[in-house]
C-alpha cells in the first residue's frame, strides 16, 4: 500500500510540474526528466487533433494519452532527428506494447498506427539509460487522422507505412475525390528521389484544380501553371510518365501525401458507372 502511494505521488508530481509545458490550447508538452524519479510513470494527456511532444533528458517513462474517447483512430507521428534518450511503442489491447520509434538518426518522414476499438490509443515513452543525459531529447509531432482513408488501408499489426502503392479500388477513389484535402487533374512534370528519406516527390503540372486545403501548397507566378510537390514512399517506385491523371490525397505536417493517382479517363468511367447507378458519394466537376 505505501509502496503504491509513493508511485502515486511521483507520477501526480510529474502531472502537475508537466501542466506547466502544456500550451494554452493544451495541444502540446515540454517537460524534463530531470524532475523524474527512476523508475516512475507520469501520466500525459494532449485533447488536440495536432501538436508536439517534447521530453528534455528522458527518464523513466511517460503514458501519452492522445486526443479524447471518440476521437480519430490513426495517430500519425513524426520525429525530430536526431530521436535521442527514449523509444516509443503503441500500447495494444491488454497492455502489449509495440514499438513505433526508436533510437538514432533513423530516416526523416512520419509514420502511423491504426487503433483498434477497444484500444484508448495511448502511447508510452520510456527511457534509455545514459551515463550522460545531456543532450538528449525526444521530440516528435503528431497528428490524428479519421480511419478509413484510401492512403491509410486497414493492414495487421495495426503499424502503418506511408501512402500506399498499390491501387485504389473504385469505391476509395471516389472516397478520395470527395474527401481528399487536393484532388488536382494534371500531368507529371518530374519526380526526384530522396534515398535519405524513403520518400519519392512528384511534381505535377495542375491543369485543374479541383479541391485544395488552404497554403497546402506554395503560390505559383500570376497566370502560371501551378506546380504541385506531392510526396510518396521511396517503395512505390514512381516514375514518371505521359498522360493526365486525378491526383488525390491529404495533408500531413503540411506536406501532400499522394493517396490515389488513377488516369483521368479510368477515373471518369468508375465516376459515370457510379452515377448511373446512383451510387455517388458527391459530385465531382470533371468538366
Amino acid at each position: 500500500m505505501r509502496a503504491r502511494a509513493l508511485l502515486c505521488a511521483l507520477c501526480c508530481g510529474l502531472l502537475a510540474s508537466g501542466r506547466a509545458g502544456y500550451s494554452e490550447d493544451r495541444c502540446s508538452w515540454r517537460g524534463s526528466g530531470l524532475t523524474q524519479e527512476p523508475g516512475s510513470v507520469g501520466q500525459l494527456t494532449l485533447g488536440c487533433v495536432e501538436g508536439e511532444m517534447e521530453w528534455l533528458y528522458p527518464a523513466g517513462a511517460l503514458r501519452l494519452t492522445l486526443g479524447t474517447p471518440g476521437a480519430p483512430r490513426i495517430t500519425c507521428l513524426q520525429p525530430v532527428r536526431p530521436f535521442t534518450g527514449a523509444q516509443v511503442f503503441a500500447e495494444r489491447a491488454g497492455g502489449a506494447l509495440e514499438l513505433l520509434l526508436a533510437e538514432g538518426p533513423g530516416p526523416a518522414g512520419s509514420l502511423c498506427v491504426h487503433w483498434g476499438p477497444n484500444e484508448q490509443g495511448a502511447l508510452f515513452l520510456q527511457a534509455i539509460p545514459h551515463r550522460d543525459i545531456s543532450r538528449r531529447v525526444a521530440s516528435f509531432r503528431f497528428e490524428l487522422h479519421d480511419a478509413g482513408r484510401p492512403e491509410l488501408p486497414p493492414q495487421a499489426p495495426g503499424l502503418l507505412e506511408d501512402g500506399a502503392c498499390r491501387p485504389c479500388s473504385d469505391a476509395e477513389l471516389l472516397l478520395a475525390a470527395c474527401t481528399g484535402d487536393f484532388v488536382i487533374r494534371g500531368a507529371i512534370s518530374g519526380v526526384s528521389h530522396h534515398a535519405e528519406l524513403q520518400e519519392s516527390l512528384i511534381t505535377v503540372a495542375a491543369a485543374r484544380v479541383l479541391r485544395l486545403t488552404p497554403r497546402l501548397f506554395p503560390a505559383g507566378p500570376p497566370g502560371g501553371v501551378l506546380q504541385a510537390p506531392i510526396h510518396t514512399p521511396l517503395r512505390c517506385s514512381v516514375r514518371p510518365g505521359p498522360g493526365t491523371f486525378l491526383f488525390m490525397g491529404w495533408s500531413r505536417f503540411g506536406e501532400a501525401w499522394l493517396g490515389c493517382a488513377p488516369r483521368l479517363q479510368e477515373f471518369t468511367r468508375v465516376y459515370r458507372a457510379a452515377r448511373a447507378a446512383r451510387q455517388l458519394p458527391c459530385e465531382v466537376g470533371l468538366d
